[in-house]
């Protein structure tokens, strides 16, 4: 259950950090080629994307450290050891 969560997580850290970077990426290309803007709007959309993508992975390494604080946490009150349902 441990490496299934854990999967759960590193598919989240990737898709908010390459989804957004894509997405602003292929944006900045369509917006250059539908409006005939020059190169600079993808550099932009390029530079919004990554700040997007950074953000992202601030907030995933952030959540995945409170989780693991909360579970250390719990174990430190589990004073009769492991239980029944918490086994690994």
């Amino acid at each position: 259950m441990k490496e299934l969560n854990m999967l759960v997580w590193i598919t989240q850290l990737g898709m908010g950090v390459a989804m957004p970077l894509a997405g602003f990426i292929y944006l900045g290309i369509w917006l250059r080629n539908k409006f005939s803007l020059g190169a600079w709007c993808v550099i932009v959309f390029c530079v919004i994307g990554m700040i997007t993508a950074i953000d992202g992975l601030r907030v995933s390494l952030k959540t995945m450290e409170r989780l693991d604080k909360f579970k250390k946490k719990k174990k430190e009150r589990d004073i009769s050891g492991v239980s029944f349902n918490e086994h690994d």
